[in-house]
């Protein structure tokens, strides 16, 4: 059975059901926040699955700023390796509900493979219903993926500029109040407070009833609420993860003209 998606976001219903699928690849694509020191992993995982390594594999190494966009050809290398083909159907999940997965699914759908959901409400959800876990990952043969980025997926610095004087462009930063308004330091050293010139405030933790996304109508709701005749929507956090939670949300009510600030407030503040 060759599985499809209608919609960004599948259940854990539905991934028990198709957990066997052929072309079905699922990804662990958890990676610690940057706010916690501790280790919160489960080192339970479900079963047929393998690590989406988002610091390491699928990210810029050398780059100044964490967790920007790999190359082209690191990406390709790095999906291969994971068994993803052409025709792959990908799944892809986190240790802390919808947190840096939805990097993941947002990486892969800048990259042209549209064949990709992430699972509502990731391992904890999981867990809390008693569907079965494993503590080892699979391995697969070398697939055959490939990939080219389309730049309209992400924005950069030199780009900002003109986003911000933008009057049809709304910047909505993903970080919390306190963060966003400068009442508190940032976690990373040295980095100053605040946000960038001309965007609005949508913690990401706004968006989810406990480890669920909220209905498309709560979520249409919340976005009504901050746009007003802008057209295209970027996203920013810290440092572009929970960027991609607001474009997977924007993405799941219909929204169009979507893009990632991929160094967000950590390149913006050091940079100004």
């Amino acid at each position: 059975m060759q599985i499809t998606f209608n919609s960004p976001l599948v259940s854990t219903a539905w991934l028990l059901e198709h957990i066997d699928a052929s072309n079905l690849v699922i990804l662990n694509a958890s990676m610690q926040k940057v706010t916690d020191n501790t280790d919160t992993a489960e080192h339970s995982y479900i079963p047929n699955s393998q690590f989406f390594d988002i610091k390491r594999e699928f990210s810029a190494i050398d780059a100044p700023f964490p967790n920007t966009v790999p190359r082209t050809d690191q990406f390709i290398a790095a999906s291969r390796k994971l068994g993803i083909n052409k025709d792959t159907a990908i799944v892809v999940y986190d240790d802390k509900g919808i947190y840096s997965c939805a990097r993941a699914w947002w990486l892969f759908k800048a990259f042209g493979h549209d064949k990709v959901a992430v699972l509502d409400g990731g391992l904890p959800q999981w867990i809390a219903e008693g569907k079965p876990t494993t503590k080892k990952y699979i391995n697969r043969e070398l697939g055959d993926f490939n990939a080219a980025l389309n730049p309209q997926y992400f924005k950069f610095f030199d780009d900002m500029t003109a986003v911000i004087s933008d009057a049809n462009c709304l910047i909505l930063d993903a970080r919390t109040s306190d963060r966003f308004n400068g009442e508190k330091e940032e976690p990373r050293a040295g980095l100053r407070s605040g946000h960038i010139p001309s965007s609005k405030n949508l913690p990401y933790a706004h968006l989810f009833t406990h480890n669920l996304l909220k209905s498309p109508s709560e979520i249409r709701e919340i976005f009504r609420k901050l746009i007003d005749k802008e057209t295209a929507l970027v996203f920013s956090c810290g440092s572009g993860i929970t960027a991609c939670i607001l474009a997977l949300c924007a993405n799941y009510i219909g929204l169009k003209n979507l893009s990632v600030y991929d160094g967000s407030w950590t390149e913006y503040g050091s940079l100004t």
